[in-house]
């Protein structure tokens, strides 16, 4: 089992920042892929971003605003947010594969990661 706790969510207003981390219970180094999903309030999950043995994988929307990182040194994960828009107020989840996988491309769906944190909030205002 491993247990996944998001921090770092808040309120900020349209063009901030923010810094999200997971805390695993376990060694991120041989979790696999790890990433971020976001869901919005009568909207379907979203794949955020990932980060594997493979490399980092974003979604479009967020390319070139938001970073991923892990330190496995700390067991976390982070997702630093920057240039933030009203699109991107979600809650958002820490997700991990559990079995040391490569991310994939179809790891946007979300099925492929066994553990998944509880969420942090975001919002963003105009």
């Amino acid at each position: 089992q491993v247990q996944l706790v998001e921090s770092g969510g808040g309120s900020v207003q349209a063009g901030g920042s923010l810094r999200l981390s997971c805390a695993a219970s376990r060694n991120t180094y041989d979790l696999g892929c790890m990433g971020w999903f976001r869901q919005a309030p009568g909207k379907e999950r979203e794949g955020v971003a990932v980060n594997g043995p493979n490399g980092v994988i974003y979604t479009e929307a967020v390319t070139g605003r938001f970073t991923i990182s892990q330190n496995n040194a700390k067991k976390t994960l982070h997702l630093e947010m920057s240039s933030l828009e009203p699109d991107d107020a979600a809650m958002y989840y820490c997700a991990a594969d559990g079995f040391g996988r490569a991310c994939t491309g179809s790891w946007q769906s979300g099925t492929r990661f066994a553990y998944w944190g509880q969420g942090t909030q975001v919002t963003v205002s105009s």
